[in-house]
This record gives C-alpha cells, structure tokens and sequence, in this order.
C-alpha cells in the first residue's frame, strides 16, 4: 500500500509538478473504493445536500450531516487524505464556534482537514484554525454557499476587479495557513495565473488544466445525475443506467417467480426435515382447532 496521502504529501506534489486528483465521497464503500483507485483527497462536500438529499443547493446541509458523512468516508479510506467541508455560516461565527465545528469534523467524524469557502475576510479565521492545529483548504471563484447572493451557479473572475481580488484572495489565505485552495468555475486563464502565484496546490474545478489538481462530484463522474450537465462535468461511468437495468431485472425475476432460485435456497436435509415434519403436522392441526 503506498504512503498515507497528507498536507505536506500536497505541498511536495505542487513542488514536484505532480498532478492532484480529488474527489467528492458521501459513503463508506464509495470512499474504500476511490482510495483503492489512488485518489489522493477525497472531499465530504456539502454538495451532497444535492447529490445525495436532493435539495437544489448546499445551504440546507448542517453540522450534523457533514459528521455523520465524514465518519463512513474516514472509516473508508485507508490512504486518501480526507477533508469535510465546513457547511453554510460555520465559518461565520464566533471564534470559538468556528474551532468548536471544526474540531467536530475531525473529532467525531475523522477527517484530516476542512475546507471553507471565502476570500481575504475568512484569513483571521483560517489562521486561527490552523494555529489549533487544523488543516484548512480554502474554497474561491463559484462558491455555492452564496449562491442566492451571487445571482446563481455562474462563471467567476471574467472581470479585471474580480480577477485581481480573486488573486488577493489566494494569497491571503496561503498567508493565513490554508495548504491548498480551490478554484471552481474560473476562466483557465484567471486559474492558471492563480496557480503559478501560490506556493500552494490550486484544486480546479471548471478552471481549466493549469491547476495543480482536480475536483469532481462522484456523482457527476459515475453518470448518476441528470438534466444539465456543466461543461466541466466528465461522465467516465454510466451506473445509473447499469443500476436501473439490474433493479428492472431484479422485479421481472420476483413478480415472475424465477427469483430466488435453487442456486439462492437453502434446503433442510432429508433426516432433519423428517424430524420436523410432526412438528409442522401438528402446528397445522392445532391451528385448524382455534
């Protein structure tokens, strides 16, 4: 088995040139096997407010949820680093509320870092964070937790102003501690030149290729969801299909009687069945009497 993938594990891949490959995990068998598949991160988003409780945005996940998610994911993964997002106004609270609902996503729920979205206004906090002994990844660009403040799931960083905040953004959380942001839904451009300003690792996600990792929903990637498909998303799978073709099977089988068959049935052997039979005899006739 290779080494345990860690912040530092990060660092060394940005050095190095070496590409990250990250993926969202809600589950415990999910989790087990993307980490056998050498994801290097995998991310309890709050994403699955969507994919997986299927709310239209993330702002209804809670506390709670992430734990509860985080646990099966760590108890998953062998080799991943694990990181638990930070759902919607945790990291706007008070100091000790922050630390407090970070603590939970590494304490009760085992994961090795959290992940906050926001810009230069968040550096205190992520400081404080780090400065507790928690490894913070940032989150910038398309940050759906303010979608309804944003206007919607649009593109981020097409103007000069918002390019050069985003900019100001990255560094200050690297400044602040933060060991790698994310970049979701930025012009390549905009991505590329964040990415080569940071001394740490850019996870893009509609950013383009010049970031140094990537990020896709599970769900997205193993062709589970439907309607609009973003222009970022891959389908690498079509389970979906798979798994409805198989269930579709499964009901003909049962309604038809072909299901379970002899090679699913337990027998009795001949002396055992013959020493229940009177028992079954009996019952019978004791249940025609009442």
């Amino acid at each position: 088995m290779e080494q345990k993938t860690t912040v530092q594990t990060l660092l060394k891949m940005k050095k190095a040139g070496k590409r990250i490959a990250m993926m969202t995990a809600y589950d415990y068998p999910t989790a087990r096997l993307l980490d056998e598949a050498g994801l290097h991160v995998l991310l309890v988003g709050d994403s699955l407010g969507m994919v997986v409780q299927g709310h239209t945005t993330t702002v209804t996940v809670t506390l709670d949820d992430i734990v509860y998610h985080t646990k099966m994911v760590s108890r998953g993964a062998q080799r991943a680093l694990v990181v638990a997002d930070m759902p919607f106004l945790t990291a706007h609270l008070s100091e000790t509320e922050v630390i407090r609902a970070a603590g939970r996503l590494m304490q009760d729920g085992g994961a090795h870092a959290v992940k906050i979205e926001g810009g230069s206004h968040l550096a205190p906090v992520v400081n404080r964070l780090v400065e507790a002994g928690i490894p913070v990844m940032g989150h910038l660009g398309l940050m759906p937790q303010s979608v309804h403040a944003i206007g919607g799931f649009t593109v981020q960083g097409r103007t000069r102003e918002s390019a050069q905040r985003m900019l100001a953004d990255a560094i200050a959380l690297q400044e602040a501690g933060a060991f790698a942001v994310v970049l979701e839904m930025v012009p390549a451009e905009v991505a590329g030149y964040i990415t080569k300003r940071l001394r740490i690792p850019t996870i893009g996600i509609g950013a383009g290729p010049q970031c140094d990792g990537q990020v896709l929903v599970f769900h997205d990637m193993a062709g589970f969801t439907d309607g609009y498909i973003p222009k970022h998303n891959k389908r690498y799978a079509n389970l979906a299909e798979t798994i409805l073709s198989a269930a579709r099977s499964y009901v003909e089988e049962v309604t038809s009687g072909a299901f379970p068959g002899e090679a699913q049935t337990v027998h009795l052997k001949p002396e055992e069945w013959k020493d229940l039979e009177p028992l079954f005899a009996d019952h019978t006739l004791e249940t025609k009497r009442r």
